[in-house]
């Protein structure tokens, strides 16, 4: 199941060749993400890894147009659920993903964290331009549950359209997104059936809610 979950966005990942054709169609739908006002909800992603890889991330939720991710989030946040998560899928001039695996992963177990909610219904409608954070997923719509991912360019292969139900972007990075860049700069391998896995791991110390400013 898991694999699939990568294998999902890497198929979007690999349309994005075709996006040209299909662009006034999947710019119909999707809005731009946007701030909350003064109802802003922000967490901190506190990042370790390897020599020159690490910092903080501060991130921008938005429970208006995507209230049940930001809810689903902010549940596995406020029960300390990403601490010592890995980012265990970095392509580059693609996306980072994390959110689901612990170090262990390192040392042949592929099991995902335990702790994980139900699934939740897929609220995809922003783009999933430079810096947001959108819901990793397998080819089931519905499937979201702690998985995560900050695009490092414009994807608008994984917008919603009139032929995907696309990925959910629920947040932007305002802050750090220098530390995202190095994560997607570090060389990957393959670890069982999984592909792009950093060779060296990649750590969320702390995922927890923060001031925006």
């Amino acid at each position: 199941m898991m694999y699939k979950r990568f294998a999902a966005v890497l198929v979007a990942f690999m349309c994005v060749f075709s996006v040209a054709a299909t662009n006034s169609v999947r710019r119909a739908v999707p809005r731009a993400a946007g701030a909350a006002g003064g109802d802003a909800v922000c967490v901190k992603i506190s990042v370790a890894g390897a020599a020159g890889v690490g910092g903080t991330i501060i991130a921008q939720l938005n429970p208006t147009t995507a209230p049940i991710t930001v809810k689903n989030f902010l549940a596995y946040v406020d029960k300390q659920y990403y601490s010592n998560t890995i980012f265990h899928r970095v392509i580059k001039s693609f996306m980072v993903q994390g959110g689901g695996f612990t170090p262990d992963f390192y040392h042949e177990n592929t099991s995902e964290k335990q702790g994980q909610g139900s699934p939740i219904k897929n609220e995809a409608g922003d783009l999933n331009t430079r810096g947001t954070l959108s819901m990793a997923r397998t080819n089931d719509p519905d499937s979201a549950t702690s998985q995560f991912f900050i695009n490092t360019v414009d994807n608008a292969s994984l917008d919603k359209s009139a032929s995907s139900a696309g990925y959910a972007v629920f947040g932007k990075v305002v802050s750090g997104m220098d530390v995202v860049d190095k994560i997607e700069s570090q060389q990957t391998t393959t670890i069982g059936s999984f592909a792009d896995v950093p060779t060296t791991p990649i750590i969320m110390k702390e995922v927890a809610r923060s001031p925006c400013a």
